[in-house]
């Protein structure tokens, strides 16, 4: 066969392999080019507007809600293109779209590089999830004595002010420790939540797969192992979590096999428990200990997202008037109900500052995620190809004048006030659905499953503030501005937030 002949064969099957490549990303650019663009849309301008994203994603976002209001537009980011929604009818269709179509698993792994940072397993079989939504949630009424405890102990040791002067305390940091404390009374129990190591090492696993996530959404698919390994600390963030877990995990497992059962004399009530016992088959028994290990440092990950908390303390620094009807309304449901959940569920002022709080801040720009798995219609006819990721406008939706009255200033008690009109009594708590508010996102079946969880710690740890502390800034300062990065939030970590022992207590 001649050299002609055989570079013509090549050039044929060449272009049976490419054409039907180059055909499927026409047609994807096709539905992605009838979206209108914020920023440059052209093959290699995009680069540019990609970079701007990461320092300007607020503006970027809220140009285009405020030129396509209802609508979809699109922004292009590191990677690719990210499509973004607002109004009543997009946000109903992603939270009735099937995974099938709009999956939020596949967000996550994109985003976040879950199969490197937190575990294949914990995708393909994602347990946690109803372990969390289930007997997580069912036993917070029985362990909030321990919840509560730990909060006691936890601030004792943090912020150990006097009623004779003020001390000034890290924010940010402190916050951190605190929280990895309380949840992980209720995750793994005492002594391990308690251990300076193993609190560290909580901590600083979620620094590290974030930082991580964003390290490996550089690289193509088959470095990212090899990425994981040398170029980020999830590896070992991993062991020195496992070191810790893995005698109290091995411990439970011996009394399985003494007693015959899982369900033994005086077992733990704890996250650890309630996993293992969720690994009911033989293949779920597979590296046992790896597995759990991997999915307490997953809940750990959502639990230690700080930014709420932090928000709030900032608020009350910054508004000491809001403070007494605050702490008034909190030792009255406590006066009635002892600290408990019950109680929590009566402060409603509470509910709504934290909510008001989050809304005027937030921890993203987006919520509710999803990556489209197959070419995707929306109701007012817009269509987005397979492969992009989809989410919601949270932020702007959050300071929308036609939502919210005066929407750049805190209302307090915004929510609890809606609250008092009839049929209104549940609807505006911050763990209901709301199309208007995302902080768990916006309905569905993907709505955070530990959001229970989340509000009731909250409530707790500001109430143990409200009635332990009296707070400021110095210089009676106010709110200080949030970092951000992309879209993602994040207090100034240089803050410090003055303190000073009450003398009274509940």
């Amino acid at each position: 066969m001649s050299l002609t002949r055989v570079l013509a064969l090549g050039a044929v099957l060449l272009s049976l392999v490419l054409l039907p490549k180059i055909l499927r990303w026409r047609a994807r650019m096709t539905k992605l080019n009838a979206i209108p663009t914020v920023g440059n849309s052209g093959i290699f301008s995009s680069y540019a507007s990609a970079r701007r994203f990461k320092d300007h994603a607020l503006e970027i976002i809220q140009e285009g809600y405020e030129k396509y209001p209802g609508r979809a537009f699109k922004a292009p980011i590191p990677g690719g293109w990210q499509v973004i929604v607002s109004g009543k009818d997009m946000i109903d269709d992603i939270k009735r779209a099937n995974d099938s179509d709009l999956s939020f698993q596949e967000a996550v792994t994109e985003n976040m590089q879950s199969d490197y940072t937190m575990g294949l397993a914990a995708r393909i079989d994602a347990y946690q999830i109803n372990v969390v939504r289930s007997p997580l949630t069912r036993s917070l009424a029985a362990k909030f004595d321990d919840l509560w405890d730990e909060i006691q102990a936890a601030f004792i040791d943090e912020i150990p002010a006097k009623e004779s002067e003020w001390m000034k305390v890290s924010m940010l940091h402190t916050v951190t420790r605190i929280i990895s404390r309380t949840s992980n009374r209720y995750f793994v129990g005492l002594p391990v939540c308690r251990d300076p190591d193993y609190v560290r090492s909580t901590i600083e696993f979620t620094s590290n797969a974030f930082n991580g996530a964003r390290i490996l959404r550089r690289y193509p698919g088959f470095l990212k192992p090899l990425v994981r390994r040398y170029f980020t600390n999830v590896p070992l963030g991993v062991a020195r979590a496992t070191k810790h877990l893995e005698p109290v995990i091995r411990e439970r497992l011996r009394k399985e096999e003494e007693f015959g059962t899982t369900d033994w004399p005086d077992k733990p009530s704890d996250l650890i428990s309630w996993l293992l016992d969720a690994a009911n088959t033989p293949e779920r028994r597979k590296n046992i200990v790896s597995e759990i290990v991997s999915r307490i440092l997953l809940i750990n990950m959502a639990a230690i997202h700080t930014t709420t908390f932090t928000n709030t303390l900032f608020q009350l620094a910054a508004n000491p008037d809001i403070a007494q009807p605050l702490r008034e309304e909190f030792q009255a449901c406590v006066n009635e109900q002892g600290w408990t959940k019950a109680a929590m569920g009566q402060m409603r002022k509470l509910d709504s500052f934290i909510k008001e709080t989050q809304r005027l801040v937030g921890f993203e720009g987006l919520s509710s995620n999803r990556m489209v798995m197959r070419d995707f219609t929306f109701s007012n006819g817009t269509e987005v190809p397979a492969g992009t990721l989809v989410g919601v406008a949270a932020y702007a939706l959050h300071h929308d004048a036609d939502l919210y009255e005066k929407p750049d200033i805190l209302d307090p008690f915004r929510f609890s006030n809606m609250r008092t009109k009839e049929g209104e009594g549940f609807k505006h708590q911050i763990v209901a659905q709301d199309h208007s508010f995302g902080l768990f996102g916006h309905g569905g079946k993907h709505m955070c499953p530990g959001r229970f969880f989340a509000v009731n710690q909250l409530k707790a740890l500001v109430g143990h503030v409200l009635i332990s502390y009296d707070i400021k800034f110095e210089n009676d300062g106010g709110v200080p501005d949030t970092c951000w990065e992309g879209i993602d939030a994040c207090p100034d970590s240089t803050v410090l937030v003055m303190f000073r022992k009450r003398s009274t207590n509940v």
